[in-house]
């Protein structure tokens, strides 16, 4: 059994012993790997074709070295279609600000001496990815992981020009970023379709790794609706394709393409035991894909459709208990009260089969299904109760039981995604209320010097319990903005900024 624990930090080393799940990020400037299960390094070369982890004990390969899949002998064409993607794959580099210093020694010094806080030296750091460009009027699909918390956005095309890049928005949940440059007239990947893909199916990875200009490997689909845990945080949705084509640091944010020259996934973590690639790829699938930037596009947020169910995949004591003939479907431990599952008839103890004719046979298949409607829009949920295959008409909600459309104009500014406190959270912290900050991006927040994890508990004076809270209370701020909160340390932060 592979430990697939998640590990945030920058800096610590990894058991190569222990095969660990990575995010396919190339950083430079101090900074070697961005992994989630421990791959990362200590130090990096400057050089970014170098930019390869010494501490987890890879090394850098000459092509040459590097195993030969394919010979003339291959049946299928690749050239045709690698001629109409290269130039839609694009490099894309960050700055972010990375906080300097030992903080554990920091709050020991207050601890014992009272000295008040100091504000941590911030020193640049450069990140690394790919991108895809999605139209010829220049908007590029990317990952979030390699947009996050950058203060600038830097877009390389194949044949070297350069343009700084708008972010128009980012979906931490699936792990998808939009981004535009002004441009005119490039080449763009078209769309395929994701759901038509077939295990054994031959695919390609395109990425711009360092700069290098446009790579291309090549192998199959060996799995689809891949849930790996990976995203750590409420809501995530995983699907992922799983391929054998060659995927290394610098390629997330890269096209995944069938032999047709369309867009099917968007390349994003790799599961390795020394951070180089080890034959297991995943990319995030284009029926996913599509909807979240369709949103971005249109409402700046993604509009997320919610059933209001806690579900399971059915295992066989539950098959047999609900009289199945196969192992099939996701058994629903719970349904929220008003929720749209609860509104249809759905309950607890149901096995949902499909949807829309789709089959749903574990939870990230019923994931990816769900996660392309908006709240408001209506599908056809089959089930099986103690046996009986039934239908029900549901009509999606959002996170608030409701199917308005979610505006977050004003929310756009903070720059940062928020998560409500657990029960067990707020005892952990002494607190009664609170929503933590989960993750920054240029805005307000960072700009006042907010850190990632930092609890708000109130905004202009008034309890913030929710995100809804946030929302109403920027919504409705005239001039300044004052928070105040905790981090999970304890230490109080106080922090103040104008909304315009």
């Amino acid at each position: 059994m592979f430990n697939l624990k998640i590990q945030k930090t920058m800096k610590d080393n990894m058991n190569i012993k222990t095969m660990a799940i990575m995010l396919a990020l190339g950083l430079t400037g101090g900074i070697a790997g961005y992994a989630l299960t421990g791959a990362i390094s200590n130090k990096t070369d400057k050089n970014d074709a170098q930019a390869i982890s010494q501490d987890s004990g890879a090394h850098a390969q000459f092509a040459s070295n590097m195993p030969t899949y394919f010979t003339s002998a291959t049946p299928t064409e690749f050239t045709t279609a690698a001629e109409k993607c290269i130039d839609g794959v694009v490099h894309v580099k960050t700055m972010y600000q990375q906080q300097g210093g030992n903080q554990g020694y920091a709050d020991l010094f207050q601890y014992f001496f009272g000295i008040p806080d100091q504000p941590m030296q911030m020193q640049p750091q450069q990140a690394s990815g790919s991108g895809v460009i999605i139209s010829k009027d220049g908007y590029i699909v990317t990952n979030n992981h390699v947009i996050e918390n950058s203060t600038s956005i830097e877009v390389v095309l194949n044949d070297r020009r350069s343009f700084e890049a708008t972010l128009i928005g980012r979906d931490p949940q699936t792990d998808i970023a939009l981004l535009k440059i002004d441009a005119d007239d490039l080449t763009a990947i078209p769309f395929g379709d994701s759901d038509n893909l077939k295990v054994g199916e031959w695919v390609m990875a395109i990425g711009n790794p360092f700069n290098l200009t446009s790579t291309v490997t090549s192998g199959i689909v060996s799995a689809k609706a891949r849930n790996l845990n990976i995203l750590e945080r409420k809501g995530a949705i995983e699907s992922f394709i799983q391929t054998d084509a060659a995927v290394n640091p610098g390629n997330s944010g890269g096209a995944l393409v069938n032999t047709d020259g369309q867009l099917v996934g968007i390349n994003t973590a790799i599961f390795s035991q020394t951070g180089n690639f080890a034959g297991y790829a995943f990319a995030v699938p284009t029926s996913i894909v599509k909807k979240v930037i369709s949103d971005l596009m249109e409402f700046g947020t993604v509009q997320r459709a919610m059933l209001g169910v806690m579900i399971s995949d059915v295992t066989p004591e539950v098959a047999k208990e609900n009289n199945l003939s196969k192992i099939n479907g996701v058994y629903v431990e719970g349904v929220s009260e008003n929720s749209a599952a609860a509104d249809a008839g759905i309950e607890k103890g149901d096995i949902i089969l499909a949807i829309n004719d789709k089959n749903t046979n574990t939870i990230a298949e019923l994931q990816e299904s769900v996660s392309q409607f908006r709240p408001g829009n209506t599908a056809t949920v089959k089930y099986s109760r103690n046996g009986d295959i039934r239908t029900a008409q549901v009509t999606f909600k959002n996170q608030d039981n409701n199917t308005d459309v979610t505006t977050r104009k004003a929310m756009d500014l903070l720059g940062a995604s928020f998560e409500p406190l657990s029960k067990d959270d707020l005892e952990n912290y002494d607190l009664r209320y609170g929503v933590q900050v989960t993750d920054l991006q240029s805005g307000k927040l960072m700009s006042a010097g907010v850190r990632k994890g930092f609890i708000i508990t109130s905004i202009n004076n008034t309890p913030v319990k929710t995100t809804d809270d946030i929302e109403k209370i920027i919504n409705n701020a005239k001039g300044g903005v004052y928070i105040e909160g905790e981090y999970p340390n304890g230490r109080p932060g106080y922090y103040a900024f104008g909304m315009k």
